[in-house]
């Protein structure tokens, strides 16, 4: 159920990043960047060093790029902005985590056109089948979140400590939810995959839950909150496509 806390640590003593703690504003994640923008910024890269994202807005509204940077720039919870030589903006936040804040249960989830055929058999439970590791993800996100009530891990939820590599890597697939959302051809299948594979990696290595006579921390409550990212964003994203997953397996 747990595991060691310190598998992919964040540094759960290190200061809150400047911007970030005080400042109501902060506009570091892809739905509040995306009210500045006019669409949704595409994440970029890995971001293992940093979590960038890129946007085509000055283009799009014909404006010169150096003004619409200038501006983010001055943002609260963006970290830089860097302009392209074909004008698409790279904007980088600075504390990725932050996006987990604004995934909660979609009331549209669902609402997508369906052909009537699940992507995914519901054999064989094993990892060869894509249904198997995304309906596993999501049971085992929901039960983090049972687990940790049960074990006490709760307080303040403090994402700049979701900079582990694993915790990274699912944060990045989670940013790509608002574009998602707003595309024609989302993808969701194919997206429901991938971030139960990173989920996978991260609930092994990466533990939510203390082990043993472990305390819990604000790491663990940073990771039990990204667990909930992930629930939620499972149930859309099968949910689009006609399929319901299980709580538990």
């Amino acid at each position: 159920m747990g595991g060691d806390g310190g598998g992919d640590g964040g540094g759960g003593g290190q200061a809150p990043p400047a911007g970030r703690r005080g400042t109501p504003g902060w506009l570091g994640t892809p739905g509040r960047l995306g009210e500045v923008l006019g669409a949704p910024p595409a994440p970029q890269g890995t971001w293992e060093t940093e979590a960038c994202y890129v946007s085509p807005a000055a283009l799009r509204r014909g404006e010169p790029p150096q003004e619409l940077a200038g501006r983010l720039r001055a943002l609260p919870g963006v970290a830089a902005v860097r302009v392209r030589a074909n004008g698409f903006l790279e904007i980088v936040v600075a504390v990725p985590g932050e996006l987990v804040e604004e995934i909660g249960p979609h009331r549209g989830a669902g609402a997508a056109a369906r052909d009537g055929r699940a992507p995914w058999a519901d054999s064989p439970l094993t990892w060869d089948n894509p249904g198997f590791v995304v309906g596993y993800a999501h049971a085992r996100a929901v039960a983090v979140q049972r687990w940790a009530a049960e074990l006490g891990v709760a307080g303040e939820f403090r994402p700049e400590l979701l900079d582990g590599g694993r915790d990274r890597a699912v944060l990045r697939l989670l940013a790509e939810l608002e574009g998602r959302r707003a595309s024609r051809d989302p993808g969701w299948a194919a997206y429901a995959e991938q971030l139960a594979l990173a989920y996978h990696d991260a609930f092994e290595r990466a533990p939510a839950l203390p082990a043993g006579d472990e305390e819990p921390s604000a790491l663990h409550v940073a990771r039990v909150r990204l667990a909930r990212a992930v629930r939620d964003v499972l149930a859309e994203a099968t949910a689009a496509v006609g399929v319901v997953v299980p709580d538990r397996l």
